[in-house]
């Protein structure tokens, strides 16, 4: 039954028992405004919606916007419960003395969006395994929440012979030990179609696939764990990232709905979030792994030769104590040679421990924390480090994207002192700068001119007067290393933000490791809008 509220008819207005009729058989929420916005008729679906009486409804002031545009707007709308509903409607004047809007209900499908993108953001910064299991759970489980899903697993395959991993899982009942049952399987011959979307990389469809895995004895191991949820159709989702598959989503649909393209586009997105949240957890653990190999050669190269050097010395001095007429000048000497290491020791070792826990950048910032490092190197090596920042240049950035950019010039720093053979290091903190107006045209280390879209995004170098190009095999196993080394991880911190890392020799001596973040990933880096360009401030 449509509910109205007496109005006025003027000529040329729509016929009243039209605007009845449609309202009747219109099956989403449909009203009629009068021209001040107030709801004049609405349907039962309307009523619904709005979650209040029609007779206290009708004359009200409605939350649309008669100005919306022709695609529609969102409104929101408060019920009885105290909670506010979202709704998306449409609007067009009708016969010159009022409106219909169009609007259904769409606060579940926001707070779902909502959801999310709190996991896209997480699947994006994923610390290790375990944030990363975590992620991917929530993933799965959001997934289940839309309509017409009853189970998700989101699996992990780096190669078709290998075990696949679990690492999400959601509408399932206790399926812990699913890998070891589908491996038994595997084993009967049992023929696995989300393989195939692995192999293909392809989405897989299989209507009525769970009758037909349940009347399969080869599928037998696994009876129990895929006959809990109320499914039918399969489809299988591959995770690519970087051209490579990485593994796939399984989504198990309720009897009675068929995956279309809205749902399989669905799939397709979650599939991407969670390859990328695969792909850098990889890459994170491979940085992990890099820094600890660069760790324990710095022990081996430093403080473990020095400690052996310290025991043949303490040898040396009890045998010479021993001898019946000991020489106290030559016990003295390797008394004080002996202090000498165990200075050396101490200072290599507190540098690789502030190495592992920099000043705090939270508190003090990126520029105070590679000036701290700098001047720590320099005290260690006698390696002369000069740090310059633009003038006017500020840092407005996340921490996990300020100790990224901080692990990438310590690591350039350390390629200097272990391969350069170089006596002065400067950094420089600069703004991008292209060939615009009276703008110099900025070029990196090895001559790549920077994109018009890196304007006023950040800069980072590190150069030194070390070994450049030419001078012999030794010198060119040494540009080898200085290529290699690091360079990997360095890449992979510059690529999280969307940066990009270049390393080669300057033409006429030394090296140059250049760091530059787009301004759209950089957040402010300038201090002023159009501060001076060209000044810079060196501290030593």
């Amino acid at each position: 039954m449509v509910s109205t509220v007496g109005a006025a008819r003027s000529p040329g207005s729509v016929d009243e028992a039209a605007l009845k009729a449609l309202l009747e058989v219109s099956g989403g929420g449909l009203a009629v405004l009068d021209d001040r916005g107030r709801f004049r008729m609405l349907n039962p679906a309307a009523v619904r919606i709005l979650g209040r009486p029609a007779e206290e409804l009708l004359g009200r002031a409605s939350p649309f916007d008669l100005a919306a545009p022709l695609e529609g707007g969102h409104a929101s709308w408060p019920v009885p419960d105290g909670r506010k509903r979202d709704l998306e409607y449409r609007v067009a004047p009708i016969g010159g003395t009022g409106y219909a809007v169009w609007f259904g209900d769409v606060t579940d499908t926001l707070r779902q969006q909502e959801r999310l993108t709190a996991i896209v953001r997480a699947a994006s910064s994923v610390a290790d395994l375990y944030s990363l299991r975590a992620t991917l759970d929530a993933v799965a489980h959001e997934v289940v929440m839309t309509a017409h899903i009853s189970a998700v697993q989101i699996l992990a395959l780096d190669d078709p012979e290998d075990e696949l991993r679990v690492l999400g899982m959601a509408g399932f009942g206790d399926a812990r030990d699913f890998t070891d049952k589908l491996s038994a399987c595997r084993r009967r011959g049992a023929r696995v179609r989300f393989m195939d979307a692995y192999r293909t990389r392809r989405p897989i469809v299989v209507p009525h696939r769970k009758p037909a895995i349940m009347a399969d004895p080869r599928w037998k191991p696994l009876h129990e764990i895929m006959g809990y949820p109320d499914w039918d159709c399969f489809v299988a989702m591959p995770l690519m990232v970087r051209g490579r598959c990485v593994g796939v989503i399984n989504a198990y649909y309720a009897p009675g709905e068929d995956p279309g393209p809205g749902s399989l586009a669905f799939l397709e997105a979650m599939a991407g979030h969670a390859a990328v949240a695969i792909d850098t957890a990889a890459l994170l653990a491979d940085t992990r792994s890099h820094e600890r190999r660069r760790l324990a050669r710095d022990l081996h190269d430093s403080v473990v030769q020095q400690l052996f050097s310290m025991r043949m010395q303490a040898k040396a001095l009890r045998a010479q104590l021993d001898r019946p007429d000991p020489d106290l000048a030559l016990v003295g000497r390797g008394a004080e040679e002996l202090a000498e290491l165990t200075q050396s020791a101490l200072a290599d070792l507190r540098g690789l421990v502030y190495e592992l826990r920099p000043l705090d950048l939270a508190e003090h910032g990126l520029v105070d924390a590679v000036r701290a490092h700098a001047e720590s190197l320099q005290a260690r090596t006698g390696l002369s480090i000069e740090v310059r920042v633009a003038e006017g240049l500020r840092f407005d950035a996340a921490l996990d994207q300020q100790e990224d950019l901080y692990r990438i010039v310590q690591e350039a720093l350390h390629n200097v002192v272990k391969h350069a053979n170089a006596s002065e290091v400067v950094i420089r903190f600069d703004r991008l700068r292209n060939a615009d107006g009276d703008r110099r045209p900025v070029e990196d280390g090895i001559g790549e001119r920077w994109r018009d879209d890196w304007d006023n995004g950040l800069l980072i170098e590190v150069t030194d007067n070390g070994v450049g190009l030419g001078g012999g095999s030794r010198r060119r196993a040494d540009e080898l290393g200085r290529h290699t080394l690091g360079l990997v991880s360095m890449r992979e911190r510059a690529q999280r933000w969307g940066g990009r890392v270049a390393a080669g020799p300057r033409p006429d001596r030394g090296w140059t490791v250049a760091v530059r973040l787009p301004a759209s990933r950089a957040r402010r880096w300038d201090g002023t809008e159009d501060g001076p360009r060209d000044g810079s401030e060196s501290v030593r």
